[in-house]
């Protein structure tokens, strides 16, 4: 769909320089997703793994962010080698719903509603990501650290719409609970992409 120079705005790699890759297609459909123009990926521009590494080598910065849409709906092996030649770490926002494909440095699970992570993501996530819309979404979110390893690190972020009321709640709850730490979308604070 996209894809651009910027830093990180959210979870463990927040304000790192990062190369974005945002693939279109995603079945997941939440409600509140905030860029659901990728849904639907033939309205796209296809480009080549090479075309798009090649664009995205030019810049400094060696962290690779596949997102979506659901980025996990596409074979990614040949992306993530690609990527990897180029000194690439590379990262994925996913909601886990997919297999995960491809050689992966980084996994962020951000787990929804609307259909849930395979058994098999769960292991794989160095982060867990949970978006809070309401209160009750602390207790979802306890379910799903349960799952997750030991070495994931857990966040809990506002989504966005809700950020008044619902930061000062996550703010009560991790003072309460300190394995979990806020996550920010400091990007849309600072209006970066």
């Amino acid at each position: 769909m996209e894809h651009f120079y910027t830093l990180q705005g959210e979870g463990v790699h927040t304000g790192r320089a990062a190369y974005f890759i945002r693939l279109g297609g995603c079945d997941v459909g939440c409600v509140w997703c905030d860029v659901k123009e990728s849904w639907d990926a033939s309205q796209h521009p296809q480009m080549t793994n090479e075309e798009l590494v090649r664009i995205a080598g030019a810049h400094e910065g060696r962290i690779a962010v596949i997102t979506g849409g659901e980025p996990a709906m596409h074979p990614l092996s040949a992306l993530c080698d690609a990527l990897h030649a180029y000194d690439f770490k590379v990262h994925i926002e996913t909601s886990g719903a997919h297999p995960l494909s491809g050689h992966l440095d980084w996994v962020t699970l951000s787990p929804k509603k609307f259909k849930a992570p395979l058994e098999e993501n769960f292991a794989l996530a160095d982060e867990l990501k949970v978006v809070v819309f309401h209160k009750s979404d602390l207790e979802w979110a306890e379910q799903h650290a349960a799952r997750v390893g030991s070495h994931c690190r857990l966040f809990l972020q506002p989504e966005w719409s809700k950020r008044d009321t619902i930061t000062p709640l996550i703010i009560d709850y991790i003072k309460q609970h300190p394995q979990w730490q806020l996550s920010l979308q400091t990007h849309k604070y600072i209006n970066i992409p």
